[in-house]
């Protein structure tokens, strides 16, 4: 029988403390609850092996996030990885990534990651320079990420991403450039660069409400973007998404999935799924998470069946994150479905979209306001 690809991610809700800027679902690590939350996430996998789903699909890609997924320790890591190696059809060459803060792993952690099966880990660098890491509440040091990836070379792992911020309070140009010439001398296989963007209720959000730190530039931001893009290109870097770098053979194969109309399964506390024509998401609170794992009930808390045109709506916003963009016939039937066809025209006279042969994509220039061209296709 033939399986249709599936992705797979876990939302693992912890963190050692919250950055100012963060406004993803988490809780601050303690023992206990972390093993309950273990203990739940073991049994939501477990009870998705019961559905059809796991008859149909096979997992191409696994990708832990959060939160901050190494608070957890190789053990419970390992125990994740093998129930869903026992529960789902495992692809031989599946892509299992890690997302970690640097200082949440040590060598012999980072071995024990190889020897479970992990073959992708993310570190969240944001900044090589730590005055920057003041202004946005993030632990640490960057003397932590270039030893984080040493560490990681050293254990076996040749697939290695850092992730970087830009438009910091503070920041310049010249101080983001110095950060990307420090990531680009680690020899990562992939980078993320990351504008600013400030949640409401965060952290960040209110003191710039208070007027302690600054807003982002948004000029500035424009030309550390284009700062970026130059130097990565020029040291061997494709630039295959808006915010993602990568060397030839290196693409986030999870990520993708994204962006190309993929279906993905969400596991953990806030995790989002797209299967089969339909969007679901899972409760945001760990306490309603584990309660409704312990009555064997899923912790979904929205689901949403998607018409033919609202699926093609969503691939056409989500594809023209993609630098290679999408077909154009594509483009034009969600212009036609939705009245956008005015919209259409002018963000082409704007030079925001192009169309290269059979294909349309945003232009260096609608990569910048990629947000508003969304809105205005949606």
């Amino acid at each position: 029988m033939s399986r249709t690809p599936l992705g797979l991610y876990l939302h693992i809700p912890f963190c050692r403390q919250r950055c100012d800027f963060c406004a993803f679902y988490l809780e601050i690590y303690r023992d206990g609850r972390a093993r309950t939350f273990v203990d739940s996430l073991r049994r939501e996998i477990r009870f998705y092996g019961t559905q059809d789903l796991a008859a149909t699909h096979s997992i191409q890609s696994i990708y832990l996030g959060g939160g901050t997924p190494t608070t957890l320790s190789p053990d419970q890591l390992e125990s994740i990885l093998t129930d869903i190696r026992q529960t789902f059809v495992v692809m031989p060459d599946a892509e299992v990534s890690i997302e970690a803060h640097p200082e949440t792993v040590s060598e012999q952690d980072l071995t024990r990651l190889i020897r479970a099966g992990f073959n992708r880990i993310s570190f969240g660098a944001e900044s090589m320079d730590d005055r920057e890491f003041l202004s946005i509440g993030r632990p640490g040091t960057s003397q932590e990420t270039v030893r984080a990836v040493v560490m990681a070379r050293a254990a076996g792992f040749t697939n290695i991403n850092l992730d970087l911020m830009y438009g910091l309070p503070g920041q310049t140009v010249e101080s983001w450039q110095q950060s990307l010439d420090r990531v680009v001398q680690l020899d990562p296989a992939h980078i993320s660069c990351y504008a600013l963007t400030i949640e409401e209720e965060t952290k960040l959000a209110h003191n710039i409400e208070r007027q302690v730190t600054v807003a982002p530039d948004e000029a500035r931001q424009v030309e550390m973007d284009e700062a970026a893009d130059l130097l990565l290109r020029r040291t061997g870097f494709q630039r295959y998404e808006i915010s993602n770098y990568a060397k030839p053979g290196y693409l986030c194969r999870h990520n993708l999935l994204y962006w190309t109309d993929g279906a993905y399964l969400g596991l953990g506390p806030s995790a989002q799924s797209y299967v089969n024509g339909s969007r679901f998401g899972n409760v945001a609170n760990v306490m309603a998470y584990n309660s409704a794992l312990s009555e064997n009930r899923l912790p979904v808390q929205a689901h949403t069946e998607l018409s033919d045109h609202e699926r093609l709506r969503d691939a056409v916003v989500f594809g023209l994150r993609l630098i290679q963009g999408i077909p154009t016939q594509a483009l034009e039937a969600h212009a036609l479905r939705y009245g956008h066809r005015e919209t259409l025209m002018e963000l082409r006279a704007q030079q925001l979209i192009e169309q290269e042969e059979t294909r349309s994509r945003l232009t260096a220039k609608g990569r910048q306001y990629a947000d508003t061209v969304a809105e205005k296709l949606f």
